[in-house]
């Protein structure tokens, strides 16, 4: 039981640094608050920190962009095969033929696009949401340091296994101040 838990600490730690800078970058001196962890509410502090919400207004415009061309394309290969559908009897063999692999190569591309647009919006989501994150990584990493914490958990990831915290622990409030008095 004590290795479950032990694997969904390591699992919070890797989801609360993923992509930003490491928590654990810089070491506390040896015995200083060995043992001591703090928390934080990662989405609560995103969501409060400025810029946060630009960023994400943006992403959100520009997914609604990738979402109408992608849903433009399989209107028209649904289309394209219901006239297919349609014609198919009154098509020869050849025709026939010839239409099924028109719209197999109207699939793939359809295919290949919604790739490129997951792509091109993964990339900007990490664009926009990148810098932002490890500013705040940044900010809990040092009142970490400061205040000897060996360790900080983000109490809003799904793997999230704290079921009651000291309020007093939540570094949530001081590492969104500590934000908005260093605005960029």
């Amino acid at each position: 039981m004590r290795l479950v838990a032990v694997g969904r600490v390591a699992a919070l730690l890797v989801a609360l640094t993923a992509g930003a800078v490491p928590l654990m970058a810089q070491q506390a001196p040896a015995g200083a608050g060995a043992g001591r962890v703090a928390f934080v509410n990662m989405r609560r502090v995103l969501a409060e920190t400025p810029g946060y919400a630009q960023a994400e207004s943006t992403f959100v415009r520009e997914m609604t962009g990738y979402r109408t061309e992608f849903q433009r394309l399989q209107t028209a290969l649904d289309s394209s095969a219901q006239a297919f559908e349609q014609q198919a009897t009154l098509l020869s063999q050849t025709a026939r033929t010839t239409r099924r692999r028109e719209l197999e190569s109207q699939q793939q591309q359809l295919e290949q696009r919604g790739q490129e647009l997951q792509q091109r919006a993964t990339t900007r989501e990490r664009e926009l949401l990148d810098p932002i994150q490890t500013r705040v990584v940044a900010v809990i990493e040092r009142l970490r340091a400061s205040a000897g914490y060996s360790m900080v958990f983000d109490v809003s990831a799904q793997t999230n296994t704290i079921v009651t915290a000291d309020p007093a622990l939540d570094l949530s409030d001081r590492v969104i101040a500590e934000l908005k008095a260093s605005r960029p």
